[in-house]
C-alpha cells in the first residue's frame, strides 16, 4: 500500500476514534484491511453529521452537505485528493460499496438541517433509515454476508442504533430546538413540548422513555439474527458493536431516564468486559445418550 493511501486510512481512524470509541472498539477486531474500509466509510459518515450539526446557517449548512457530495461522486470515479475521499474510494472500489446508500445517507443529512419535528413513529423510522441503515448497507460489503436477508437485518440493527441515539440525545437535541422523539408519542402519554425544553423529568416522561426503551430493545431482538449470516470473520465485530450499543438503553435507566443532565454512556471497563464474554466459547448443550 502507498505511504499517502496509507496515511489517509491513517486519518479516517483516527477520526473514528475521536468520534465514537464504541464504533472504533468494535472496529478493532476486524482484519486490517476490513478495519481500515470501516473507518473510511465510518469518516465519511461522521463528516456529513458534523456538516448538518454546525451553527452556520441552514442554506450555508445545505450547501456543505451539496459540495460534499460533489466530492463522493468524484472520488468514486477516480478523482480524490482529500485523504477522506482517498481513503473512501480505495475501500469502495476494494470491496464494491455501492453509491446508493451513500447519497440516501446525505439526504439524510439535509433533513437535519430542514426537518426538526416527526409526527409519527413510522415517519421517525424513515429518517433513521437514511442516516443509520444506509451505514449498514455501506459496511455490508466489507464485512461480507451469506445471504441478501442480511441486509434487511441490518437495515433493522441501523433503526435500533440511531433510536438509541436520540434517545440518549433528547436533552441535547433540544437545546438545539430539534425533538425527534414522535410527536404521537408525545401526545401519548401527555409531555409537551415545552418540557422537553426545560428538562423535564416526571413520571410522564419516564413512561414515555420507558416505552421508547422497550421498542428500540424490540429491534436489536430483531436484527441479531443477522450477525450469523455474516462472514465469520466479521460476525465478533457486529456482535460486539449490537451488544455495546444497547448497553447505553441500560445506562439511561440507570441514570432515571434523566437525559438532560446526565449523558449515558457505556464505561470503559464495561466495554472491555463485555467484549471479553462475548468472546468465550459458548458451552456445548450435553444431549443425553439412549
Amino acid at each position: 500500500m502507498a505511504p499517502a493511501l496509507r496515511a489517509a486510512y491513517r486519518t479516517c481512524g483516527e477520526l473514528t476514534r475521536a468520534a465514537s470509541t464504541t464504533f472504533y472498539l468494535s472496529s478493532l477486531f476486524l482484519p486490517v484491511h476490513k478495519r481500515r474500509a470501516i473507518w473510511a466509510v465510518y469518516a465519511f459518515c461522521r463528516t456529513a453529521d458534523d456538516l448538518v450539526d454546525r451553527t452556520a446557517p441552514a442554506l450555508e449548512r445545505l450547501a456543505a452537505v451539496d459540495a460534499l457530495e460533489r466530492s463522493l461522486s468524484a472520488a468514486v470515479c477516480g478523482d480524490a485528493a482529500d485523504p477522506l475521499f482517498v481513503a473512501y474510494a480505495d475501500a469502495s472500489q476494494r470491496f464494491g460499496i455501492p453509491l446508493g446508500p451513500a447519497l440516501e445517507l446525505l439526504r439524510g443529512a439535509r433533513m437535519d438541517i430542514s426537518v426538526a419535528r416527526y409526527a409519527t413513529y413510522a415517519a421517525l423510522c424513515e429518517y433513521c433509515y437514511l442516516v443509520a441503515s444506509t451505514v449498514g448497507l455501506l459496511v455490508a460489503p466489507v464485512l461480507g454476508y451469506a445471504a441478501p436477508v442480511a441486509l434487511e437485518y441490518g437495515i433493522v440493527l441501523g433503526r435500533a442504533m440511531q433510536l438509541t441515539n436520540i434517545l440518549r440525545d433528547v436533552g441535547e437535541d433540544a437545546s438545539l430546538g430539534r425533538i425527534y422523539l414522535p410527536g404521537e408519542d408525545l401526545e401519548r402519554f401527555g409531555c409537551v413540548e415545552r418540557r422537553l425544553f426545560d428538562g423535564v423529568v416526571d413520571d410522564r416522561f419516564r413512561a414515555l422513555m420507558r416505552f421508547q426503551i422497550a421498542r428500540v430493545r424490540e429491534l436489536y431482538e430483531r436484527a441479531h439474527p443477522g450477525v450469523a449470516l455474516l462472514d465469520p470473520g466479521s460476525r465478533y465485530t457486529v456482535g460486539l458493536a449490537h451488544r455495546l450499543y444497547g448497553a447505553i438503553l441500560d445506562s439511561i435507566e440507570a441514570n432515571d431516564y434523566d437525559v438532560f443532565t446526565r449523558r449515558a454512556f457505556v464505561p470503559l471497563e464495561r466495554k472491555i468486559r463485555a467484549a471479553m464474554v462475548l468472546a468465550l466459547p459458548r458451552p456445548r448443550r450435553f444431549v443425553a445418550q439412549r
